[in-house]
């Protein structure tokens, strides 16, 4: 949206209108030269941005995953070491029965 560069009265009356105008029509094509220039610059930038913001998560996903396997990994080895304990005491319990009904019966 091109803000149309305005001068005053007595700018128009020592200058003229027609110098004038030139005057302002050339401040209007240099607003609107540094307006396109600086819309380019900031969506370069924001591409620069996007694709390091894109390179960052991607590192950050595969350390998240890393993480995630690591933890995965030794809580399934401490799963079978509480399954491994869980049935000696299974076994040991059931000794324990049989031996206890063994003693029953003599």
């Amino acid at each position: 949206m091109p803000v149309t560069a305005k001068l005053s009265r007595k700018f128009y009356e020592k200058f003229g209108d027609d110098l004038t105008n030139e005057l302002v029509e050339w401040f209007n094509q240099v607003d609107a030269t540094y307006r396109t220039e600086l819309r380019d610059l900031n969506e370069l930038n924001f591409a620069r941005f996007d694709a390091k913001l894109d390179q960052r998560v991607a590192e950050l996903r595969a350390e998240i995953q890393a993480g995630l396997a690591r933890l995965e990994g030794g809580l399934i080895a401490r799963i079978g070491m509480a399954e491994g304990r869980l049935a000696r005491l299974t076994v040991i319990l059931w000794l324990s029965a049989l031996g206890a009904l063994a003693l029953i019966k003599l």
